[in-house]
């Protein structure tokens, strides 16, 4: 029998596109090329009788050029709570295994690396509050995030955005805002006051589980 699995929790992205993230409108990316951290937990998971409740997640991911043409580099640091069991099973949703093919976001980004890098098995901490576009990843020695709210310039509120994608294969609604990150593993990246991205991710083996 296939492999069954879900998951569902939030996630906080920080890239190195402006604000906008023209990726996210199948247009090429602010800059030409793609840097991202990326930090998941999961409220809720399975795969097949593993179950995933409690997990938290990191990946560093970058590509010389834009997505589409490859070569990406990728690294996965898995909160050093888990089990070998529960290891293995998050690692192959994260790494797009077990997943009808371009159904999910982790499937397509894995077609597109040609560089995976040594899985880090770590103390992670992801704290991730969607509606205030708040996000934090700390990985103690490798990895630091913040994710905050882009400023409105004329009044300092908190400028609220989202993006809806009915077809798309990460999300169906994300609040945007922006974020600073700094990674010094087997990826070195360093990011201010770009693109953030706070949605939360409920997905299995098929793709998106829509509301």
């Amino acid at each position: 029998m296939a492999d069954q699995w879900m998951i569902r929790g939030p996630v906080y992205a920080n890239c190195n596109c402006d604000y906008s993230c023209p990726c996210q409108f199948q247009a090429p990316s602010t800059h030409g090329f793609c840097q991202a951290v990326i930090g998941g937990s999961l409220e809720e998971g399975r795969f097949n009788d593993v179950r995933l409740d409690g997990l938290k997640w990191v990946t560093l991911i970058t590509w010389p050029g834009e997505i589409a043409e490859g070569n990406g580099k990728q690294q996965i640091i898995v909160d050093e709570s888990a089990t070998p069991d529960q290891r293995e099973a998050l690692l192959k949703i994260l790494r797009g295994e077990s997943t009808a093919p371009g159904s999910t976001i982790f499937n397509v980004m894995n077609s597109l690396v040609t560089d995976e890098k040594e899985t880090l098995f770590a103390p992670v901490e992801v704290d991730v509050d969607i509606d205030e576009r708040q996000g934090k990843i700390n990985v103690p020695g490798l990895v630091e995030s913040t994710g905050s709210p882009i400023p409105n310039p004329f009044t300092g509120d908190p400028h609220a955005v989202s993006i809806a994608i009915e077809n798309g294969m990460e999300y169906q609604t994300a609040n945007i805002g922006r974020g600073t990150s700094k990674a010094k593993a087997g990826i070195e990246i360093e990011l201010a006051d770009s693109y953030g991205q706070f949605c939360v991710y409920h997905m299995n083996q098929d793709g998106l589980i829509r509301n």
